[in-house]
């Protein structure tokens, strides 16, 4: 036996029917919230800053080049030249 039943109803009106909380306040706060700190967010993406930022630790990196290889294959060139 079988029993299919239907109700029409707003996602409100379900929510207080099954006890569920009203997070409708909360949802609201933490959008405008998240909204705040993406537009800050945003703001400090200019590309002068960016490049500020950014620019140093590339600098450095390319600078570091090549003793990182010079470190990681000496080993390798070492025993080469033992045999």
């Amino acid at each position: 036996m079988k029993f299919k039943i239907e109700i029409e109803c707003p996602p409100d009106e379900a929510r207080e029917f099954f006890g569920l909380p009203d997070v409708e306040k909360l949802n609201n706060m933490m959008m405008a919230e998240i909204q705040e700190k993406m537009t800050n967010q945003i703001n400090l993406m200019d590309p002068e800053t960016l490049m500020k930022t950014w620019m140093p630790a590339v600098t450095k990196a390319w600078g570091d080049l090549p003793e990182q290889l010079f470190t990681q294959f000496s080993p390798t060139l070492g025993e080469k030249d033992k045999k």
